[in-house]
């Protein structure tokens, strides 16, 4: 066996015990009768994984177990097609045919890696009504022209088993892929506490400006003072003394800049060496897919020439892993619907670049193209878009293309084995912006279709527009992806007007005049939109023929800041990507373009709204306590809680907390605290405000990730009011929850 045939089903061997163990988890919670509930997208996602295992086993060419995770996958479709988009009951005599394929499943593989014959199939296969599994795999015969060769064995062993590492050579060392992720994951924080300095040394810069001042203004009043002999040692004691500490203060600043800049170095140098060791070739994890479509074209009875392209472009292991199943997808879609129609050969392509913005995944067919008539009628029959009336516009092709990622969206007449269900180019944009990235559907100009997913740096500085909306500062990232944010712009009020009840905006863009979109960003996340007299402030995104003006409170400037992984409640992850430290321990949230973009452009299809709504009577605003140890998070939840109209009070711990509640005149109407806190713990605090006859009762919510029975029942019986965790958690359930107790 090669090498390479070892290392594709040693991955193997990680991914289907991931899978298995993802969809036993989810059909552990049996009710009374034997049978589970699973929600909408609880289900999604389970089936999302049978569909992910089918095409793994596939790709290393393991037809009965292929032949089983179909089955499964299939009973999984019928229940999501019975259940018509909502939650399913899956009886006990589903349940245990389930389970019955899992164990089919796992059986396989486990043979696999003993090396022994695998166990027969077919009986499992008649009770899960799927037909027999096929004898083996077919020998392959190349029918990609130009494509580089397949790296997988056209007949490969059948019972080859699957591997464990193997002894490295002299010189070497093999590193678990865990291990260099969280070598990574370090390097991020080294970097975070990097762009701390930065803000450190920037604030001894100012000081050292503000002693200079001071000395000029000193020299200006000093040659004011009438001449006094007696005060006269004392007025040369006191410019000694300021002299001494701006030159102390001076080469603070210098060295602190000197040191910032071995740090940078060292930092980079650090990213080069961690990134030496992380990056792999594309080939190694896109490049047995060339021989999953081969065999899926085989099957399905077409010819087809394949290009993989890029495929020695270097890229984290990671990233390509995440990239695998929604690629697969894509490669499926793509011969599932880009046959031409004029007789040519149908061709299918791959290519992956990597440069200074990202990395780059582009699949494309030389098919008919996306078909915008059929996408408009599924969009209109899903509610994405209202019924066009006779006459009207219709909306752009680029506007089409771009709802075409949204769940459960498919213009396919028909399942079989080459069709996604609906799922695949949802389960591309859900991979694309778990990677911080976007994907876009185009048009090709030589003919046919291709799917674009584009992601940012994995490491490093990212140039980040700072911008103001909603009394928060938030960031757009730019320097990669598929939206171009820029310029910035001032619209004047004569330039604004509204077209079908939308605003819209007259600009003049590459010497021709355009009607843009206008929407608020601070309308985009959920907040108020402050007043603004005179011109607006806005920045244009852009991708391929859609525009979009978004305004702003303000526009404040561009830098290169480090973004960091956020995961705090209440984020909408289509609209939020990460954050950035800024001066003064602030943080801004880094938004997502092509999300914001997406989100703009459906509001702005979307019909008018009718009357305003009536504005209730005025109330005197509610005041919450956010006790918290992590500035991310109080900062966002900050953030939730004023958008949601309450008045907000910040705490690091419960000490801090309890002393701002006992202050004099404090009227706090409700404390929302964590759990996990230095000196006083949340529960710590829930327990002195309810010993506290001034406080006992004054609402409190425990919200952490801190989901145990255990810890609920303490945090119930101590006096909380509530107690929410973080993992399945919304702005709207917390702004409901306070709403119920305030």
């Amino acid at each position: 066996m090669s090498d390479f045939r070892a290392e594709l089903l040693a991955a193997f061997a990680a991914e289907h015990r991931e899978h298995l163990a993802a969809i036993r988890d989810a059909l552990a919670a049996e009710d009374e009768q034997g049978g589970v509930m699973l929600e909408p997208a609880v289900l999604r996602e389970v089936f999302r994984r049978a569909h992910s295992l089918k095409g793994a086993a596939r790709a290393v060419d393991l037809p009965g177990l292929e032949a089983l995770a179909h089955a499964v996958e299939a009973l999984l479709a019928g229940e999501m097609d019975a259940a018509g988009g909502g939650a399913a009951r899956l009886s006990p005599q589903r349940l245990a045919l389930l389970h019955r394929g899992l164990d089919a499943i796992e059986g396989q593989a486990t043979a696999m890696a003993a090396g022994e014959p695998a166990p027969p199939v077919d009986a499992v296969l008649a009770a899960l009504g799927a037909p027999p599994a096929p004898p083996g795999a077919a020998p392959a015969k190349d029918m990609a022209a130009s494509a580089p060769a397949d790296p997988v064995p056209a007949s490969p062993p059948t019972q080859a088993p699957l591997p464990t590492a193997p002894t490295a050579p002299d010189g070497y060392l093999r590193v678990e892929t865990a291990r260099i992720e969280r070598l990574s994951a370090a390097l991020y924080g080294v970097r975070a506490l990097i762009q701390r300095q930065d803000s450190t040394a920037a604030g001894l810069r100012g000081v050292e400006a503000e002693l200079r001042a001071l000395r000029r203004g000193w020299e200006g009043l000093r040659a004011q003072l009438p001449a006094d002999a007696g005060l006269a040692p004392r007025l040369r004691g006191f410019e000694a003394a300021l002299g001494e500490v701006s030159r102390r203060v001076g080469g603070l600043s210098r060295q602190t800049r000197a040191d910032e800049a071995a740090l940078e170095r060292a930092a980079m140098a650090l990213r080069e060496e961690v990134e030496a060791i992380a990056l792999v070739p594309a080939s190694s994890v896109l490049g047995p897919l060339a021989g999953a479509v081969r065999e899926m074209a085989r099957e399905a009875g077409r010819e087809v020439t394949l290009r993989f392209e890029g495929m020695e472009t270097q890229a984290e292991r990671r990233v390509l892993q995440a990239l695998k199943d929604p690629v697969l997808h894509l490669l499926r879609n793509a011969l599932g619907h880009g046959a031409p129609r004029d007789g040519r050969r149908a061709e299918i392509g791959l290519r992956v670049t990597a440069t200074e913005g990202g990395l780059t995944v582009t699949a494309w067919d030389n098919g008919p193209g996306p078909d915008l008539d059929a996408i408009e009628a599924t969009a209109v029959r899903q509610g994405l878009l209202a019924p066009r009336a006779p006459g009207a516009v219709p909306p752009s092709p680029d506007q089409l293309l771009g709802l075409v990622f949204e769940p459960g969206f498919s213009t396919a007449a028909s399942v079989d084995h080459l069709s996604g269900r609906g799922m695949g180019l949802s389960v591309v944009a859900e991979a694309a912006m778990a990677l911080h990235g976007g994907a876009a559907l185009r048009r090709r100009a030589e003919g046919g279709a291709e799917v674009v997913i584009a992601l940012p740096p994995s490491t490093g500085r990212r140039p980040v527009l700072l911008v103001e909306a909603g009394g928060q500062v938030f960031g757009l990232p730019g320097g990669h992806g598929l939206v171009t944010v820029g310029p910035m712009l001032r619209l004047d009020p004569a330039d604004l007007s509204t077209a079908e009840g939308r605003p819209v905006a007259r600009l003049a863009q590459a010497g021709a005049e355009m009607v843009v979109p206008v929407i608020g960003l601070a309308t985009l996340l959920g907040r108020a939109e402050e007043p603004v007299e005179g011109p607006v402030a806005a920045v244009l995104l852009a991708r391929g023929a859609v525009r979009l003006a978004l305004t702003v409170s303000a526009l404040r400037d561009a830098r290169s800041l480090i973004v960091t992984e956020v995961d705090s409640p209440g984020l909408d992850a289509a609209l939020v990507s990460g954050a950035a430290l800024l001066e003064g321990d602030a943080v801004a949230l880094v938004l997502r373009p092509d999300g914001i973009l997406d989100r703009g452009m459906r509001e702005s299809l979307r019909p008018a709204p009718g009357a305003a709504r009536p504005v209730p009577p005025e109330r005197r605003q509610r005041h919450v306590l956010v006790v918290d140890d992590s500035i991310t998070t109080r900062t966002l939840e900050r953030s939730i809680l004023e958008a949601g109209g309450y008045r907000v009070t910040l705490a690091v711990d419960g000490v801090e907390a309890l002393n701002s509640l006992r202050e004099p005149g404090a009227s706090v109407d409700l404390v929302l605290a964590d759990v996990e806190m230095p000196r006083m713990d949340g529960f710590g605090l829930v327990e002195a405000i309810r010993a506290d006859p001034a406080l006992s009762g004054l609402p409190v919510i425990l919200m952490t990730s801190r989901d145990s029975p255990g810890d609920v029942q303490r945090g119930m019986e101590l006096g909380a009011s509530a107690y929410l965790t973080k993992q399945g958690f919304d702005q709207q359930a917390l702004l409901a929850a306070i709403g119920q107790l305030i």
